[in-house]
């Protein structure tokens, strides 16, 4: 059975990745970031956790990338994941690499841990070697400032932002087997977001015991419906990674396609991705609305994804948005370009409930009114092909003067 809609999940209102059984967390500032906030943050599992990843297709990747990978693939179990905020260590060559992997041996050291029990992350400027004087004392005092209360969840989160506005994190929990369940998440980025998993990273908890083969299988998949369609300005990071963690300590019966609760499971799953990377786009560099693009009518669903990310992705079409003016003609200019089959004489838009296109001709509606709507902070645009049965959702955000002035002076 594969990802489900129907499974019943509750969200809890307080709690991050510390409210699933097994999990401590924590965040200090060690010196990465001149404004004073966390900048190293560590999870902790007491035992070790079925892990899963995945990571950014950017051939130019980060030294904690390669470390993380060969963490996950010694027996697909870790039991820490320490994060660095300031600095992404990427083309740093060889020293970056070697800095990467005594980032791994110091928290293996600090929590008395095998080195391959760690993943290692980082985040923030481009080819600037790390501290390493201040990251090994940030290292050295995480043991003492982590917790399993919202406190730890709560700095950790706070540890992993750079230019995001806002904490991203999200909690729910279901039942299986007649075991209450916790999934967590945590998530991190706001410009240079395009993943083709930008600089995005999350971090997802569970207490759930989930057989390691189906819980990669899930994770790519969920991936590709979530974190892997939003865009913020078309541009991969060389850092982006997803990792998730499952403690097995619910006492569930493992889970795997064909468990009655799997489709729970993975419905419960979907929703804490999908809402990290609502949260991603939301909070995109200088954004001021999230911009919500679905597709139907595709001739396949992969087609459906591609159409809904080239009209995510347009710059014309968020600086529209930006502005609020109804200018359907940059959506469907966008839609005649993302290069897939596509009906010239077939195509309905709206934007949100105001029909601006029927059959690929205009249709009269009230400027005022789409005025209104286009003002408010989420936008959503419907794309109808009449072409097939593909479908799919994408998440991004208006274009302001914002994120030109951010970027403008980012290394500054």
């Amino acid at each position: 059975m594969g990802v489900g809609e129907a499974a019943v999940f509750h969200i809890l209102q307080e709690g991050g990745v510390t409210v699933p059984k097994g999990f401590q967390a924590g965040g200090l500032h060690c010196g990465l970031k001149k404004s004073g906030r966390n900048d190293l943050g560590v999870i902790l599992c007491e035992v070790p956790a079925v892990a899963a990843g995945v990571y950014t297709t950017n051939v130019f990747q980060a030294a904690p990338l390669k470390v993380t990978r060969e963490s996950i693939a010694s027996d697909g179990r870790l039991r820490a994941v320490v994060v660095n905020s300031g600095n992404a260590n990427a083309c740093t060559g060889q020293q970056g690499e070697a800095d990467a992997y005594a980032m791994r041996a110091a928290t293996a050291a600090a929590f008395g841990l095998a080195e391959q029990d760690v993943a290692v992350a980082s985040t923030g400027v481009i080819g600037e070697l790390l501290p390493m004087d201040r990251v090994h004392s940030g290292i050295a005092a995480l043991p003492a400032a982590i917790s399993a209360d919202g406190n730890g969840a709560e700095q950790f989160s706070q540890a992993i932002l750079t230019t995001d506005l806002v904490k991203k994190e999200i909690c729910v929990s279901l039942t299986v087997d007649g075991r209450e369940v916790v999934i967590a998440g945590a998530a991190k980025g706001s410009g240079m977001i395009h993943p083709n998993m930008a600089t995005m990273l999350a971090f997802m908890t569970t207490d759930a015991e989930v057989e390691p083969q189906a819980l990669r299988q899930l994770l790519g998949e969920v991936t590709d419906v979530t974190f892997n369609m939003i865009t913020v300005d078309g541009d991969t990071s060389t850092n982006d990674m997803l990792v998730a963690m499952a403690s097995g300590l619910a006492g569930n019966r493992p889970l795997q396609p064909g468990h009655p609760d799997w489709a729970a499971f993975a419905a419960a799953f979907r929703h804490v991705c999908q809402h990290l990377a609502q949260a991603i786009a939301r909070d995109g560099e200088g954004a001021t609305r999230l911009v919500e693009v679905t597709v139907q009518g595709a001739v396949t669903d992969l087609s459906a994804r591609a159409i809904a990310k080239t009209v995510i992705g347009s710059s014309l079409v968020k600086s529209a948005m930006f502005g609020a003016d109804a200018n359907w003609g940059r959506i469907i200019a966008a839609v005649g370009r993302a290069g897939e089959p596509v009906n010239p004489d077939t195509v309905d838009i709206r934007l949100g409930d105001i029909v601006v296109l029927e059959g690929s001709r205009p249709v009269p509606f009230d400027e005022d009114e789409a005025l209104v709507y286009l003002q408010g902070d989420t936008v959503h645009i419907h794309v109808d092909l009449h072409h097939g049965s593909g479908t799919a959702t994408a998440w991004g955000c208006d274009l302001t003067y914002d994120y030109v002035r951010i970027n403008a002076a980012y290394r500054t």
